[in-house]
């Protein structure tokens, strides 16, 4: 049966009450200036209600298993309803009478529903899921703009060839093939999703190819060398103070004679001036030995983010995660927890930390103590005796990729080599493992500390062969002198010696 939903609403305050048909009828001019009639009740409380009815038709019929559904035409027309409803209960029929699986039946119910439906119902699947909130936005406007592109309205519409079309105008347009395989993901995982929920009885796209990203990498990172790595963290833990002693000169690219604040500017900080500017910074700031503090400080912990990323290979929202609960010791070292819901996988780890490493973050966490207690006696609270557990453990500014270009500009660390290749933060995890390569450390080890899925993403995309000595492996392989029975020649050429009876 088909019918339209009854609704109560408060009475409108301009609404005119009049009888009619012994009934009461309320009527009132809408915000467009319709004149609306509706019938007026009383509810349990003694107040005045208007109810009236949903202008689209609902269809009441027993789906394939026989339970009893309710669900919406979507028709304001009655004809058009019953339509829709006879194709509603013409698929029941079919399940039931085995003409098609239960399977079959319940992807049919679902095919006449806007896309918008289902991808709602899927990012409510994330939410639940606990997905991070920006990767659900983010997948959710992939799908939309892969639908917008492809033309799909419907579930059942859906198709993998014309994906694949659309996916070959992006390239040609210059999307990278990164970003290709990123919307790939996307769209597999919301047909996966189709499938487990009867949507649909197979993943359209489950087949989709992948991009060849070697063959069209357009941001390719290097690992920086030890010797830059210790630039760039000497001058993370001197630049904010050095930035007050950066000199003073002229701009050349004023015309004219007057001397006000834009003829001048501040000289760029290099790696051979940081020393002396941070002594030049001192004196500037000699009045004000509290600033000098923060900004070492400022500076200590930005030390710490770029040693920490490079020494244990976490990446930058992963390390903001970490808490101070989270960096624990047992009886072989301290270790970093890595929780499911922080990772990128989704799985959890446990982080070992080197000696040295952690005997620094040790005395952070001790400053930062002293702080919290210098801060409670001011504020005449209880003095702690430790730092509180759910306490971020390094502050990772939200702003970290601006100020690891100005350091790298400090410690003369080109952005991008002669081979394009560019040094960003992520480019201290390819650092991590292009170290572990360097150092021998197995494949199947070095896979294990990167926690990579497979041996081929560490050996490829996380070493830099540039910093392998490839030469000196060359030179570990075995010296293949001449054999016993080969003699040499005077021209040094080798020549066989003759069997003798």
């Amino acid at each position: 049966m088909i019918y339209r939903k009854t609704y109560t609403m408060p009475l409108p305050k301009s609404a005119e009450l009049v009888e009619q048909d012994g009934k009461h009828i309320a009527r009132w001019r809408q915000r467009n200036g319709r004149l609306r009639t509706e019938e007026v009740i009383v509810d349990r409380a003694g107040k005045l209600r208007v109810r009236g009815r949903s202008k689209i038709y609902m269809a009441r019929y027993r789906d394939g298993h026989g339970h009893v559904v309710e669900e919406s035409t979507g028709c304001r027309d009655a004809v058009a309803a019953r339509a829709v409803l006879h194709d509603l209960e013409r698929k029941a029929e079919r399940v039931r009478a085995g003409l098609m699986s239960h399977s079959e039946g319940e992807a049919a119910e679902h095919a006449d529903r806007p896309l918008s439906y289902h991808m709602d119902a899927y990012e409510a699947h994330l939410r639940a899921k606990g997905c991070d909130r920006r990767r659900i936005s983010m997948v959710r406007r992939r799908l939309e703009r892969i639908a917008d592109g492809c033309g799909f309205s419907r579930i059942n519409r859906m198709s993998a060839e014309r994906v694949e079309r659309w996916f070959l105008e992006q390239a040609e347009t210059g999307m990278a093939a990164a970003t290709r395989n990123s919307y790939r993901e996307s769209i597999i995982g919301f047909g996966n999703w189709c499938r487990r929920t009867h949507r649909l009885t197979q993943n359209p796209f489950a087949d989709l190819p992948r991009a060849d990203q070697n063959a069209d990498r357009r941001h390719q990172r290097r690992a920086l060398s030890e010797e830059e790595l210790l630039r760039l963290l000497k001058v993370a833990r001197l630049r904010p103070l050095a930035e007050y002693g950066r000199e003073t000169i002229q701009r050349d690219d004023i015309a004219g004679g007057s001397s006000n604040r834009s003829t001048w500017k501040r000289e760029p900080l290099g790696y051979k001036d940081i020393d002396t500017a941070v002594a030049r910074a001192k004196t500037v700031l000699n009045d004000n030995p509290a600033l000098i503090e923060e900004l070492e400080h400022r500076g200590l912990e930005r030390y710490l983010i770029y040693k920490t990323l490079a020494l244990t290979g976490l990446r930058k929202g992963e390390l903001a995660s970490i808490t101070v609960g989270q960096f624990e010791r047992d009886a072989t070292g301290y270790y970093l927890i890595l929780f499911a819901k922080d990772e990128k996988n989704r799985r959890g780890s446990t982080i070992p930390v080197r000696a040295d490493l952690a005997s620094e973050l040790r005395e952070w966490i001790a400053i930062r103590l002293v702080q919290l207690q210098f801060k409670a006696r001011q504020d005449g609270l209880a003095i702690p005796i430790s730092v509180p557990s759910n306490e971020t453990l390094l502050c990772v500014p939200t702003g970290l990729t601006r100020i690891f270009n100005r350091d790298l500009a400090a410690a003369d660390i080109p952005k991008r080599d002669a081979r394009n290749r560019v040094v960003d933060v992520h480019a201290l995890r390819v650092t991590f493992g292009t170290h572990l390569c360097a150092a021998g450390v197995p494949l199947r080890t070095a896979q294990a500390a990167m926690r990579h899925s497979k041996p081929e993403l560490t050996a490829n995309i996380y070493t830099d062969p540039q910093l392998i000595d490839i030469a000196g492996a060359i030179d570990a392989l075995p010296a293949l002198s001449p054999p016993q029975d080969v003699a040499v020649a005077s021209n040094g050429q080798p020549r066989p010696i003759r069997a003798t009876s």
